[in-house]
């Protein structure tokens, strides 16, 4: 009966943890191919931007690791063109790559709307073929402000750092570079002269990265994208379905038949690269990668990958760097510490310039090493006010006193033994006269 019991509790705690492996599995991806493009950071990058084609640019270059899209399977990252679609006083800028000379298929669409009173408000949403149904991102709006309820939103259940959440306002958003440019009244609509084939003498295509390589770079951003924007599950724009997905969008057959037949998942299968893209983000960023790190140690939420980052991150000779590291901090210690009569001290000392010595002359005599070292300790000490109680200096005073006593007494007894040899020679010198004078 026991048994069975403990075989359902563990039955029942192997359950709990399969949901939440597969709750968190489910928040690090979609199993989907707008995996390999974080809308996060193309709505970063959008806010960051100054014009439509610095931001198109930004967004197909290899150095800003954003784009790593594949969606025609050539083994090669697509490129990803922009153009704007306006709807009055809406803007409907689309990302789409064009898969084949004939299909064209959209990724996302940003929706700018701008109010009468100056505010504009802004959505992202990905294309539910790549990311599925109502995956909307749009920054922390301040929500009495742009009047609507909030849904409740608290963030995802990532294990990253404490997210410090920082609202704007449709005023804050008015005042994006890009959201002004595209409301002057001088505003030509952009629309990107790219197409199958013919692309900008700069795009260079490189292979796509594996899944947990592009999400292991991504990772240390997630504070900074998570405490900015957010998600939602509704348009704001209300327009959406009538202007732009029935009238506007763009679909392709063929993206559609190789998610249904797993071509993408393959890009799942080497978890081992996560380390790899830490790596890369750690090179790129190091500020950020340090910040984030500290933030992680700070919380008790360090990750194996992180340690292997920071043991990378040392130079070569780190067991050089330590050992000098130990020899300043002692000696400090000593020099702090002149009043101390603890051995231990000394003896600590004594060690160190030991070490520094054999390290600095690795050639050397270990024991004269130690003859010089120890002889600079204790004039160290001797120097150091206060350390007169030192038992190492008094046991060398102690010997020099008693080598002094004992040549006294040396030199004492040689005059003493002169002095007896003197008389005996007198005594014997008497003797034989007394001798003579009886023989006469």
């Amino acid at each position: 009966m026991k048994r069975l019991i403990i075989t359902s509790i563990l039955l029942a705690l192997f359950a709990a943890g399969t949901t939440l492996m597969a709750q968190e599995r489910q928040e690090d991806y979609l199993g989907l191919p707008g995996d390999n493009l974080n809308l996060y950071a193309v709505m970063k990058l959008f806010q960051q931007s100054k014009t439509l084609e610095d931001f198109e640019r930004s967004l197909n270059d290899p150095n800003s690791n954003i784009n790593n899209l594949d969606l025609n399977g050539d083994n090669l990252v697509d490129y990803i063109k922009v153009f704007d679609d306006v709807d009055g006083d809406v803007h409907n800028i689309i990302l789409q790559v064009a898969v084949s000379p004939r299909e064209n298929q959209d990724v996302a669409v940003f929706t700018v709307q701008r109010f009468n009173n100056g505010q504009v408000q802004i959505q992202l949403t990905g294309d539910e073929e790549l990311y599925g149904k109502n995956y909307i991102v749009e920054p922390i709006f301040d929500n009495e402000a742009i009047g609507t309820p909030n849904p409740g939103y608290t963030g995802p259940n990532h294990s990253v750092t404490q997210v410090t959440y920082v609202r704007t306002t449709p005023i804050e958003i008015a005042a994006w570079p890009l959201v002004r440019f595209i409301f002057l009244p001088t505003y030509t609509v952009w629309h990107s002269s790219w197409y199958w084939g013919y692309y900008p003498h700069y795009w260079h295509p490189w292979r796509p990265f594996s899944w947990h390589y592009y999400y292991g770079y991504h990772y240390h951003w997630y504070n900074d994208y998570y405490g900015h924007y957010r998600r939602l599950d509704y348009h704001r724009y209300s327009r959406w379905n009538d202007y732009y997905y029935v009238g506007r969008r763009s679909y392709s057959p063929d993206v559609n038949h190789r998610i249904e037949i797993g071509t993408y998942k393959s890009a799942y299968s080497h978890p081992e690269d996560r380390v790899r893209g830490e790596e890369m983000f750690a090179k790129k960023h190091p500020q950020e990668y340090r910040r984030e790190s500290a933030t992680l140690k700070q919380n008790n939420m360090g990750r194996p990958s992180d340690n292997r980052q920071n043991q990378i991150s040392q130079p070569q000779s780190g067991r050089d760097n330590n050992r000098r590291s130990n020899t300043t901090i002692t000696n400090r210690s000593v020099n702090n510490n002149a009043g101390s009569n603890n051995q231990d001290v000394n003896r600590r000392s004594t060690e160190t310039v030991k070490n520094r010595s054999i390290d600095n002359h690795p050639s050397s005599n270990n024991n004269v090493t130690t003859r010089k070292s120890s002889t600079t300790v204790v004039n160290r000490s001797v120097s150091n006010p206060g350390n007169n109680q030192n038992p190492q200096v008094n046991k060398t005073t102690v010997q020099h006193k008693s080598t002094t006593v004992s040549t006294t007494n040396r030199r004492n007894a040689a005059s003493k033994v002169k002095t007896d040899n003197g008389a005996k020679k007198e005594n014997s010198s008497k003797e034989a006269g007394n001798k003579e004078n009886r023989r006469n």
